[in-house]
């Protein structure tokens, strides 16, 4: 084997190495959110993720971010990033446009366990851009929407402005008999839907608790109320699954940045059953 196919194998297998990839296409959901969808054929044909799984997307010269991944796991050939513009490093990812070189290394992480939901109901609660990382549960139950019983999805923004994938929300409901239920924080002239926290959904729905798996993902004090909410309902917290994407770094656990309490995210998470973590969601500043 030549120097050059030793180094080009060293590269596929070492995950601090960053695969170049190019972005197909770059799409605005709101002001401050944008997904990228890219070809994934540079990260190989054994290249498979995981609805809840998260890349360390990369900009040459800037840096990196975790950033979970949002496509559908059996879509050949492309991979969406819905990425929140806070930093450095997603400043410069939002100037990204078609043709654009970017740089990924995973996937990383938990994944959601969609296998225990199969006979069941799903209750899908996000806010923000929580739903971005649970789109891809969405997809996967929808390929076999016939295995699931009732699909719940309760979703929570800002404002009318700040919701993400809107056309797609209103074609799981007509197309798949997806429970679509949508709160804004503050509307506008044009909004006709509910206002108010996303816990204040469930005053709108019946669970048949027992039989309900619940994907929780949003701010952490959303996700806080939304667990205390479905344990009102009678929800077991082991039928309870959320995912705790704060503070990744590195995704393998080296710098430290990921830990919370005795758990290092990038390692063990970033989706965790409720009862591993639930008592860490009530400590300020953990």
């Amino acid at each position: 084997m030549t120097r050059r196919a030793q180094s080009a194998l060293a590269a596929a297998v070492d995950p601090m190495t960053p695969t170049p990839v190019m972005v197909r296409k770059a799409l605005w959901e709101n002001d401050d959110t944008f997904t990228l969808t890219l070809d994934c054929a540079p990260l190989g044909e054994r290249y498979r993720f995981l609805p809840g799984q998260f890349n360390m997307v990369y900009v040459y010269g800037v840096g990196e971010a975790a950033v979970s991944i949002s496509s559908d796991p059996a879509r050949p050939g492309t991979l969406d990033h819905t990425i929140h513009r806070v930093g450095l490093v997603t400043t410069a990812l939002a100037q990204k446009k078609r043709g654009d070189l970017i740089g990924i290394r995973g996937p990383f992480g938990s994944s959601w366990p969609i296998e225990v939901a199969r006979g069941k109901d799903v209750c899908i609660a996000s806010g923000g851009i929580g739903l971005a990382p649970l789109r891809p549960v969405i997809y996967a139950m929808l390929k076999d929407r016939d295995a699931y019983g009732r699909v719940i999805v309760l979703y929570g923004g800002r404002s009318p402005l700040d919701l993400l994938y809107r056309v797609e929300l209103e074609k799981w409901a007509n197309d798949f008999g997806v429970e679509v239920l949508v709160t804004v924080d503050r509307g506008d002239s044009s909004w006709k839907g509910h206002i108010g926290v996303v816990t204040s959904l469930f005053q709108y729905i019946k669970l048949d608790a027992r039989e309900t798996i619940a994907y929780v993902c949003g701010p952490e004090i959303m996700m806080k109320y939304t667990i205390d909410e479905l344990d009102r309902r009678g929800v077991p917290p082991a039928q309870m699954y959320l995912s705790m994407e704060r503070n990744m770094k590195c995704a393998v656990g080296f710098c430290g940045h990921c830990q919370y309490g005795p758990t290092f995210i990038c390692k063990e998470g970033p989706v965790y059953p409720v009862t591993r973590v639930r008592p860490l969601l009530d400590r300020k500043e953990l």
